[in-house]
């Protein structure tokens, strides 16, 4: 836009940014499912009248952001010109269409200004509840829960009650699914408000104009970044569990550098599983659309432009690109170890820019549903992560969802959304993956299903959706794996893929992996050693920790693999 100066064009960016965080803190105020409210499994975006993204919220999570930048555009381009008119209101579900399962539900709305079509407002939230029966181990996405075609949910502001009555008969807490729809719908309202606001202040008849100047100048600044790595195909390859008996999973992970192009290649890549795992071609485009930009250029805007260099090629039928109807609920648990393989295959020419595998990757997701004692129904999800692996210039940090970038849930929320008692929580010494860089420490938390009072009708339903029990996450450059994950059982293991019945008085230790180490564990300093003692990340020879949940057996049995 030549008559805009610098200046004005980042405080129009910024502008674009501050009105998407807007519609996203709309969402964590209205949200029922403390999933949104407290984990931030959501995703806000707005796109220019094509459906291309122009901006997405601040703390959008890579997996949905990705998925929904393709998956807008070609839903929008898929109807018929002239179908939108003001106060429309679309929802889907559609794992293909989007965000690759059917818990992750869009609502996606058209704007206008002075009556013509000027943009798209979407919003994608995780909810708890879809109904179906909720485990990694379901043999088609049937079993999964509801399917919701692209439909009309408002039309021209007219509410279609029988979609929302299809909605809340298919579900198991209707009021609290009913009650984050409209949050969706809230922060659709929120951004087209303020995107018509902005638009007026500024004498501008629509954002293609912006957005394309945008646009532009990301995708530059993306391919001078990926001109500075030396051209060649650089290769890696990442394993990935399957329950007992399965194979092993292979990502085959050819990047190939050629100027300011990049290549991804997953030929290779394993066939459909028969479980849930399975991941659609969106959400593969996500977290390799996520490692691209985080390696290569991490602080430009998130938008149309920065995907423009990236050629993505999947085969079809494979476990990155199924076919419809595979089970695709827990894709999470194969789909985002993609970034792991994309920062492994590029650690030869980006040392300094990657990181060693972290036990948040898959992120453990753990789905409690029954009845209180009270009879009332309860459903609740949590995401928890491990150890961050450690980089070239530093430890690895923390328990993080990474690279899902979600929160984890607060100890409060779950004791208030379930009738469960949480006995502890705390990091494991020595979990952390040895190098010249640790890796980060992974995570315990022990829970109980209660016997007094407050004990819930039995059963407990339990399904999860993690991984690292069989593969600890590897170190680079010669460092140490991170712990491997453990779930158990009133001290017995437990079946991370199907679903587990609790009864009052069970008591369930959840440990996610710690972190992979970097560079050889000789070369770390006198000092860091000395920190590392000093901070309980590592057992002193001969001594014996205790883990402190109350003295239970379970809690202070340690994680295989320790190392």
């Amino acid at each position: 836009m030549k008559r805009l100066d610098p200046i004005t064009l980042e405080i129009l960016w910024r502008r674009l940014i501050s009105i998407v965080d807007e519609a996203d803190a709309a969402v964590a105020r209205t949200a029922f499912s403390s999933l949104l409210r407290d984990a931030h499994d959501y995703t806000c975006m707005f796109t220019d009248s094509r459906g291309r993204e122009l901006a997405q919220g601040t703390l959008a999570t890579p997996g949905q952001s990705g998925a929904m930048a393709l998956g807008i555009k070609q839903l929008v381009q898929s109807l018929p010109p002239g179908s939108f008119k003001p106060g429309d209101v679309y929802i889907t579900n559609d794992p293909w269409a989007l965000a690759g399962h059917l818990n992750d539900v869009c609502v996606l709305s058209p704007i206008f200004h002075r009556a013509r079509l000027v943009a798209f407002t979407a919003c994608i939230l995780h909810h708890a509840d879809i109904g179906g029966r909720v485990a990694s181990d379901n043999r088609e996405v049937y079993e999964e829960g509801l399917f919701i075609p692209l439909v009309k949910l408002y039309d021209g502001g007219a509410l279609n009650e029988g979609v929302l009555a299809m909605i809340r008969a298919n579900v198991r807490t209707p009021e609290q699914v009913n009650g984050d729809i409209r949050s969706q719908i809230a922060a659709n309202h929120v951004c087209a408000a303020q995107v018509v606001r902005m638009l007026e202040e500024y004498g501008l008849d629509g954002l293609d104009e912006l957005g394309e100047e945008i646009t532009s100048r990301s995708e530059k600044s993306i391919r001078a970044a990926i001109a500075r790595v030396p051209r060649g195909t650089y290769r890696a390859e990442v394993r990935i569990e399957q329950m007992a008996g399965h194979p092993e999973l292979l990502i085959p992970c050819a990047v190939t550098i050629a100027g300011d192009d990049i290549t991804i290649d997953l030929t290779g890549c394993s066939g459909q599983v028969d479980w849930g795992g399975n991941v659609v071609y969106n959400y593969t485009y996500a977290y390799v659309h996520m490692a691209v930009k985080s390696i290569f250029d991490p602080d430009i805007p998130n938008n149309d432009g920065v995907a423009a260099p990236i050629r993505l090629i999947v085969p079809e039928g494979t476990m990155l690109n199924c076919r419809k109807p595979a089970a695709v609920a827990a894709r999470m648990q194969i789909g985002q170890f993609l970034t792991e393989a994309i920062y492994r295959a590029l650690a030869a020419a980006l040392p300094e820019r990657v990181v060693a595998a972290g036990g948040g990757t898959p992120a453990t997701m753990q789905v409690f549903y029954g009845r209180r004692g009270d009879g009332q129904p309860f459903h609740t999800v949590l995401i928890r992560g491990g150890g961050l692996g450690a980089s070239a210039a530093r430890d690895g940090a923390g328990s993080f969802i990474f690279p899902a970038n979600g929160a984890n849930t607060p100890v409060e929320i779950l004791e208030s959304d379930a009738p469960l008692v949480v006995e502890c929580r705390e990091l494991l010494p020595d979990s952390g993956g040895a190098g010249r860089q640790r890796g980060a420490l992974g995570r315990r938390e022990v829970f109980r299903v209660p016997d007094d009072a407050y004990a819930p009708q039995p059963p407990v339903t339990m399904a999860l959706q993690s991984g690292r029990y069989q593969l600890a996450p590897d170190g680079l450059f010669g460092g140490k794996p991170g712990a491997r994950a453990q779930f158990l059982v009133n001290g017995r293991p437990g079946n991370p893929y199907g679903l587990t019945r609790l009864e009052r008085g069970d008591v369930v230790v959840m440990d996610c992996a710690g972190g992979g180490g970097y560079g050889d564990p000789a070369e770390r300093d006198r000092t860091a050693l000395e920190r590392d003692l000093r901070e309980g990340k590592v057992t002193p020879p001969g001594a014996e920790r205790d883990y402190g949940a109350a003295g239970h057996a379970a809690a202070r049995a340690r994680a295989p693999g320790a190392p």
